[in-house]
């Protein structure tokens, strides 16, 4: 006992400046539920092979969970435990199954190339609330649930830092943007926003890039998906795919760049 609390206690006692993030505050509140006059507790076994008593503080029970000896099938279960309470007794368990992802995150927004005018805050919050959202949407019948929850914060954040991107670039120069300038009027329908995915499917059209390319520089470029997740998806090395996809989008940019000389 004395470890857990010694191992929390700076997090406790830190002044409110502190809290300003989205991330601090649900840390703040997920402590005072493991720490307050009555500890919410966990079943102990869930996460431990031989625990020292029946039931764990939640933060004990994250902290372990975290832990390279606890073994996969015991990370496991407690997942699945956390989002089933969650979701059928809601709250406080919605804190709970939330900030238990919290220390991932925090690795995880550490390493974004975050655009300097993008606030910090708003990156952890929508991490945060891309994380809720899949808490209510997941399969609880799938693998490794807390993949599901990191990987849909991942994308939700890629998605925010290149939309900063975009509108930084576009505000700079609109010509070194060939994705984001195109708001002339669209060849379908003369008048109306041409967004990107319209761009990529005029592209395959024209038969620019194929099906497999569009997809490759959608899930990419505009939804954060890692590239090494995706050369596992189609069995070649990262490095391949990245050469493929260079070769795709300078076909794309090409052919944009020619159609903005024809508007």
């Amino acid at each position: 006992m004395h470890h857990r609390h010694a191992a929390h206690r700076p997090a406790v006692v830190r002044p409110k400046s502190a809290l300003r993030s989205p991330l601090g505050e649900l840390e703040q509140a997920f402590l005072a539920l493991a720490h307050g006059m009555e500890p919410l507790t966990f079943p102990a076994h869930l996460v431990c092979d031989e625990p020292d008593r029946a039931a764990w503080p939640v933060d004990r029970v994250r902290t372990h969970l975290a832990h390279p000896s606890t073994r996969a099938e015991l990370r496991e279960q407690t997942w699945r435990e956390v989002v089933r309470r969650a979701r059928e007794l809601g709250e406080p368990w919605g804190v709970v199954a939330v900030a238990m992802t919290v220390p991932v995150l925090r690795r995880m927004l550490a390493r974004l190339a975050r655009p300097a005018h993008l606030e910090h805050a708003e990156v952890e919050q929508e991490a945060l609330a891309a994380v809720a959202m899949t808490l209510r949407t997941v399969n609880p019948g799938a693998e490794r649930l807390d993949r599901e929850l990191f990987s849909a914060a991942d994308r939700a954040v890629h998605r925010l830092a290149y939309a900063a991107r975009r509108r930084a670039t576009r505000e700079a120069d609109p010509a070194t943007a060939p994705l984001d300038h195109l708001c002339s009027p669209s060849p379908v329908a003369e008048g109306e926003p041409v967004d990107e995915l319209t761009v990529l499917a005029h592209a395959m059209q024209a038969g620019v890039v194929d099906v497999a390319e569009a997809r490759l520089i959608a899930r990419t470029r505009l939804y954060g998906e890692p590239m090494d997740r995706l050369a596992a998806e189609r069995g070649v090395s990262t490095r391949q795919l990245y050469r493929h996809r260079n070769a795709a989008e300078q076909h794309l940019t090409a052919y944009l760049r020619r159609r903005q000389q024809s508007l």
